[in-house]
């Protein structure tokens, strides 16, 4: 299992929200170019950056960030937030991201997302599915940055997707998104188990290395981390064996 590290830029500033809230948000002082360095320097091979202002508003507010941190060499980067056309999708690849994470669109406009992926190749695209679980029943997708509910679960988006050939899949549960709580895993266990073929991104909760020993159990490819990273909870020594480029 793969750690990726995770930036979440609003306002060009780098934040995070708790349990997706946007009332809700800490401001961290560090840049994100600061971060990509300090990952990098770590033995990260991938950083995940989340364009907050795109998710909710669909504005571009941070293309400009953005642009500097694809720019540097020795990491690839992942981008979702407001990746809802085709113009954004091409702006955004021309800046040289190697993988985009689509969200809203992937459930409001799927003829669209399904071209993408035939286009452009399953490695360039990651849809980015972000869930509220209900008392009983499956796990519910949410869109526009959260705000929005859906009567759509997970099991069937993804379903919708495999003759697509859908390989990469985000999915965050928004309760644990921020809140330290530790990581989903019967969440994960269970995707993994309904579709071993595809590499599953855990997202929300890690607070700690012994939950990305007990995410890699699970058999998700890689885990998305951002405020325990931001908030010095897990050593850098005990990152090693989940950074693959280390």
């Amino acid at each position: 299992m793969r750690l990726i590290p995770a930036i979440d830029l609003r306002g060009g500033q780098c934040v995070r929200l708790l349990k997706g809230d946007f009332s809700a948000e800490t401001r961290y002082p560090f840049a994100a170019l600061e971060l990509l360095q300090r990952y990098r320097a770590l033995g990260a091979g991938w950083l995940h950056v989340v364009d907050l202002d795109g998710a909710r508003d669909g504005q571009a507010l941070n293309r400009q960030v953005i642009a500097g941190l694809a720019a540097q060499p020795g990491i690839q980067l992942q981008v979702g937030g407001g990746v809802r056309d085709r113009t954004s999708v091409d702006a955004l690849l021309a800046l040289g991201i190697a993988r985009l994470a689509i969200g809203s669109a992937a459930v409001e406009d799927r003829g669209a997302v399904e071209q993408w992926l035939a286009q452009l190749g399953p490695e360039r695209i990651c849809l980015a599915f972000d869930v509220a679980l209900p008392v009983n029943g499956p796990p519910l997708l949410r869109t526009r940055g959260w705000r929005a509910a859906t009567a759509l679960s997970l099991w069937d988006a993804v379903e919708q997707y495999l003759p697509s050939g859908l390989r990469h899949v985000l999915c965050t549960d928004i309760a644990r998104d921020g809140a330290m709580a530790g990581p989903n895993l019967a969440l994960y266990t269970e995707a993994v188990a309904r579709y071993p073929q595809l590499q599953w991104q855990a997202s929300g909760g890690v607070s700690a290395s012994s939950d990305l020993q007990a995410l890699a159990t699970t058999g998700v490819a890689a885990a998305v981390c951002g405020k325990a990273l931001l908030e010095a909870r897990l050593p850098d020594g005990e990152l090693q064996p989940y950074l693959h480029d280390a």
